[in-house]
């Protein structure tokens, strides 16, 4: 397996713990909650107003916290360009691990 080749996984619950290393960074970590923050914001602003513009931004804030903190200080690429659907369910589940106190900020 070269660095280009994607890992494979056969469940989410075989991907998170790669997810969770992938995260090691406590401010990129903090970022990641922040734009999840930030997104939960913007579609509850979508919705309250009944404007789908507003889902732009909160595509544009969660992808942009993420990809700040892996770039600058995590220094990898996101899981989102090899794994775009474990990714993404896997932000929620860090988001909620956060929230219950698995993950530390």
């Amino acid at each position: 397996m070269t660095s280009e080749t994607p890992r494979r996984f056969a469940s989410f619950r075989e991907f998170y713990p790669f997810y969770l290393g992938e995260h090691a960074n406590v401010v990129c970590r903090r970022l990641h909650f922040v734009g999840s923050l930030g997104v939960l914001a913007l579609v509850a602003t979508a919705v309250v107003r009944g404007n789908a513009w507003w889902l732009l931004g909160a595509l544009a804030c969660g992808y942009g916290f993420a990809w700040v903190g892996h770039f600058f200080f995590e220094h990898n690429r996101p899981a989102t360009f090899k794994h775009p659907l474990y990714s993404f369910v896997g932000d929620w589940v860090m988001f909620a691990d956060v929230l219950r106190g698995r993950v530390k900020l």
